[in-house]
């Protein structure tokens, strides 16, 4: 039985995960709300990653419980991989076909009629239908990112993982992902967003869960994470602190350049 709308899209609740005698993720918890942006900020080898592929049933869990769309990863991971698509650090297309026949072959792969009117339907959607002809190895980094989200959205998942969907972009291919990925939600997709960029957590997520050592340490909107550091001082303006020093009062700056790579 899929989730009601009072529901929430994804839910997690005590995910733990150790690779030999290192600890991941130790007791993971939270609720994505259907059709919002839930951004999951951490530093390398907070264990993002692993966590994204634990919801994606492409790697087991140790402990814990988890859900997408109601469906239990462990128990029905038919139907989640059904409810969610993912999209890694790097954009999967074939840079040999042009943008449109990347569309039709995701489409033909997924079994859905008339692949054509989906390539361009998709094309249309995320205002690539003049490069629809050229070879996906001409596109700039914001527009291969594109291709690859579009790709990821035929056969209308209701669920989106992005994991550092903007990692080696410029800062204008940047700007053009963030409005996809907020376009996406405006037509009730539901965005899990990983990220180590706290700009972009801040730019674009409804609620940012961080995580640090393998658990969440602070769960909210930006405004309750603000109100987290002491009141402002006010002088002749007033300033309100930034998402990037509510995270470093949190975690610590001291302890983030020494953290492991992710799994």
């Amino acid at each position: 039985m899929t989730a009601t709308t009072l529901d929430p899209a994804i839910r997690v609740q005590g995910i733990t995960k150790s690779f030999k005698e290192l600890e991941v993720l130790r007791g993971v918890d939270f609720d994505v709300a259907a059709g919002s942006i839930f951004a999951l900020l951490g530093s390398n080898g907070a264990g993002k990653t692993t966590l994204v592929r634990i919801l994606a049933t492409l790697l087991e869990a140790d402990g814990g419980s988890a859900s997408v769309q109601g469906f239990d990863v462990a128990s029905a991971p038919a139907d989640v991989r059904r409810s969610l698509s993912l999209t890694g650090q790097f954009a999967a297309v074939d840079e040999v076909l042009t943008g449109r026949e990347n569309l039709v072959l995701v489409a033909k792969l997924r079994h859905l009629k008339d692949p054509g009117q989906v390539a361009d339907r998709m094309l249309a959607r995320f205002s690539l239908s003049d490069a629809g002809d050229r070879k996906a190895g001409t596109y700039s980094g914001g527009m291969r990112r594109r291709l690859d989200i579009a790709m990821s959205l035929i056969g209308d998942p209701p669920v989106i993982f992005l994991d550092e969907p903007t990692t080696g972009l410029d800062p204008q291919a940047r700007i053009e992902v963030w409005d996809t990925v907020r376009e996406l939600a405006r037509t009730g997709t539901t965005v899990l967003l990983t990220t180590q960029y706290l700009d972009e957590a801040e730019q674009l997520a409804d609620r940012i869960a961080i995580l640090h050592k393998g658990t969440i340490i602070q769960n909210g909107t930006l405004a309750e994470l603000k109100k987290l550091l002491p009141a402002v001082t006010v002088e002749y303006v007033e300033k309100q602190p930034t998402l990037e020093e509510v995270f470093l009062a949190l975690v610590g700056d001291g302890d983030t350049a020494n953290e492991r790579s992710e799994r």
